[in-house]
């Protein structure tokens, strides 16, 4: 008998079978609102988890264009490791369509217990993610946001992961499901190109990061983001670290022995 798997909630039962259908009949809708449209009708407790990237910010603008009546809100993962650029495009997002909006919120997300970058490294040590990036990585990113989808009971998340981002995101699916978290993960913007969503957020005056006009076409932590050189849009996040092209929070498997 094949397995079923379920959400946080309990809302949704299916098998790898129904997730496979799924993904048949979403290749066949031709634009990222439609996608969302599909998701809005299928599942309960949406949310969209962005770091304000080009692709999560072109989501956010689509969200308020379009879905204005649907109850979607935003979470971001505060690591307190951030340039100071991007936490001023944090408020700047939030008081453009947050702020004003009674029924979309933005949470920001912080490591459990934390509020600053002295007070991670009081607790873990200085340079975490030098001595173990894999501890690192868990603490300021992967345990907030896997709190985050089990306090909120999340049932699918939107992110802005797209196939030409490279390396693991190449064969990326519309549709994923995270077994070990209950969630699934819609990427309705998945075949686009960096230029794609760049032109989205230029049109629609969507604030951007302002490390975009230094280079940086994909921004993490200040520790381990480097301006992009070529075409690899990621080439620019952790150079240091041969192989590694993924913080974690989209491979939870790595994590289980900090578990």
């Amino acid at each position: 008998m094949s397995e079923y798997f379920s959400t946080n909630s309990g809302a949704i039962q299916f098998k790898q079978s129904q997730l496979t259908h799924w993904n048949a009949h979403l290749k066949k809708l031709h634009s990222p609102e439609e996608i969302i449209k599909w998701a809005i009708l299928t599942f309960d407790n949406i949310y969209q988890i962005s770091a304000l990237g080009i692709s999560g910010l072109s989501i956010i603008h689509l969200l308020s264009e379009k879905f204005t009546d649907e109850k979607i809100d935003c979470v971001f993962i505060d690591t307190l490791h951030h340039f100071p650029q991007t936490l001023d495009l944090v408020d700047k997002i939030q008081k453009k369509y947050y702020n004003k909006n009674v029924i979309s919120d933005f949470h920001v997300i912080k490591p459990l217990g934390l509020e600053s970058e002295k007070e991670f490294s009081d607790k873990y040590g200085d340079n975490l993610w030098i001595s173990d990036d894999d501890k690192y990585d868990y603490f300021s990113k992967v345990e907030p946001l896997e709190r985050t989808y089990k306090q909120f009971n999340i049932d699918l998340v939107i992110t802005g992961r797209r196939q030409t981002q490279g390396n693991d995101r190449t064969d990326l699916d519309i549709l994923e499901y995270d077994a070990l978290n209950k969630v699934f993960k819609l990427n309705p913007f998945y075949n686009y190109t960096f230029k794609q969503v760049h032109d989205i957020v230029i049109e629609g005056d969507v604030p951007t990061n302002e490390l975009l006009q230094y280079g940086y076409k994909s921004i993490g932590d200040y520790h381990s983001t480097l301006p992009t050189v070529g075409d690899d849009e990621r080439g620019g996040r952790w150079s240091d670290k041969k192989g590694k092209t993924e913080c974690g929070i989209h491979q939870p498997e790595r994590f289980s022995k900090f578990k």
